[in-house]
């Protein structure tokens, strides 16, 4: 009887191997993230590739690739320009959130062109035949359900695909891996078998993956280094609206977005999605800003509501704002703003299932807090601009113009910005704008609101 070899654990955080199950990790100080790897090899059935040499640089030839349009605008956009032949990309999100929709609809119009493989290991074929014919999808792609690794490698091998869907990663087994499917060790060499396959057939791979309840991808982080693009799909389950982001592109910018509204038909693009994230609405607590999603900007509202606490504790939550920024900002602006928020409730939102990652919208969620403080709206029309310092400080933005011209576009003609953005070309471009310059979080207060609420 053979000897089984003796399995290892491996961080699903950072890769760090152990010989022993360890609670913590003591690479990347991570918590009950160790799981079991058996490095049992797979038996793969797809021929490898001539033994590769040394070459100096000048030597390599580099050939222009021409990217496949997906016939989904919005989808084009979180993948910098449309899909580059070879790469490999992870889509991920919540279950029900539209992951399979989207790509189905995908792999219609890209089958009028080119062969497509969908690959399906949580619904059956009359299942993904129903789908398809609710969305509107012809019937020239390939499907193949089954979830066993060596049948689809085969299947790989005869039909020898240009656009590969695998949905989802995590149901795909192998009999050679001693461990259930969707472990660690699965779902890592599943993975790396694709990605062989689409660097040498030149087929561009799609791979859904689930995420767990914190948000990020399940399985093994390294997963997201092994493929060439990672996708998020956001949004309220209970919201038709949907954001498509890009936070990893080896062939693009990061940060792209792509906004869909998800109806009976399938995924609906919406090029214009400014005016869906604003309520027009005219009160207190509500300011409006323009965050730079990679090359588009979005306007989005800040709401603020700040009440008296009846506890001992006050609460701070947040949606759409990072919560660790919402309290940072409410001590600058009870030391820096003179506004006390020691014994009041703070509540945030962005509408729209929007997030703000980018520090140019912490004068807007500053001034909807101060504003709320306050119980005075600001002026109509105006549209906030500026990063807040520890100092008080209303430091300078980049691209303000391009926000700028978006919110004109929309109607905004007062623009509360920073003095350090001081450029010739903005004055130009904004002559029929008023433009309220501040040096300070102090001076912006004074010059909207009332100071009967300050210390």
């Amino acid at each position: 009887m053979a000897k089984s070899s003796k399995p290892v654990y491996v961080c699903g955080e950072c890769g760090y191997e152990s010989q022993k199950w360890l609670g913590h990790c003591p690479s990347c100080s991570s918590w009950n993230t160790m799981v079991e790897f058996n490095a049992a090899p797979i038996k793969s059935v797809m021929p490898h590739g001539t033994m590769a040499s040394a070459k100096p640089l000048e030597e390599i030839s580099c050939r222009d690739f021409v990217r496949i349009a997906t016939g989904i605008g919005e989808l084009d956009r979180a993948l910098g320009g449309g899909i580059v032949p070879g790469s490999v990309i992870l889509l991920g999100g919540d279950p029900g959130i539209g992951k399979s929709t989207l790509l189905m609809q995908a792999a219609s119009s890209l089958a009028a062109s080119s062969t497509v493989l969908y690959v399906t290991g949580e619904e059956s074929a009359s299942q993904l035949k129903l789908r398809a014919k609710r969305l509107g999808a012809n019937g020239k792609m390939l499907i193949l359900a089954d979830t066993l690794l060596p049948n689809i490698e085969a299947e790989l091998s005869r039909v020898n695909p240009k656009i590969l869907i695998i949905d989802s990663i995590q149901t795909v087994y192998s009999p050679d891996i001693a461990s259930v499917a969707g472990s660690t060790t699965q779902i890592r060499e599943a993975t790396a078998i694709f990605t062989r396959f689409a660097k040498a057939a030149d087929c561009a791979v799609f791979i859904v993956g689930h995420v767990t309840k914190e948000g990020s991808l399940a399985g093994p982080r390294m997963l997201e280094h092994m493929v060439d693009t990672v996708l998020y799909f956001e949004g309220e389950r209970h919201d038709s609206y949907r954001l498509l982001r890009s936070v990893k592109n080896r062939f693009g910018s990061t940060n792209e977005v792509g906004v869909f509204d998800m109806s009976e038909n399938g995924m609906v693009e919406i090029p214009d999605p400014s005016e869906l994230f604003t309520t027009g609405t005219r009160a207190s607590g509500c300011t409006v800003t323009c965050a730079i999603e990679g090359s588009r900007p979005l306007i989005a509202e800040v709401q603020a509501l700040v009440c008296q606490s009846a506890f001992g504790n006050p609460r701070r939550m947040a949606a759409g704002i990072d919560t660790g920024r919402l309290v940072l900002l409410l001590a600058v602006l009870e030391k820096r703003g003179g506004i006390r928020l020691s014994d009041k409730d703070v509540y945030a939102n962005v509408t729209g299932g929007q997030r703000l990652n980018e520090r140019a919208c912490d004068l807007a969620t500053a001034l909807a807090i101060a504003s709320s403080a306050a119980d005075r709206p600001l002026p109509g029309n105006t549209a906030v601009f500026g990063e807040v310092s520890l100092t008080g400080e209303v430091r300078r933005v980049g691209r303000l113009e391009k926000r700028m011209q978006e919110c004109m576009r929309l109607g905004y003609t007062r623009f509360v910005i920073p003095s350090a953005n001081n450029e010739p070309s903005l004055a130009a471009s904004s002559s029929n704008a008023e433009l309220i310059r501040v040096h300070t979080l102090r001076e912006v207060i004074q010059l909207l609101f009332d100071t009967s609420e300050r210390k």
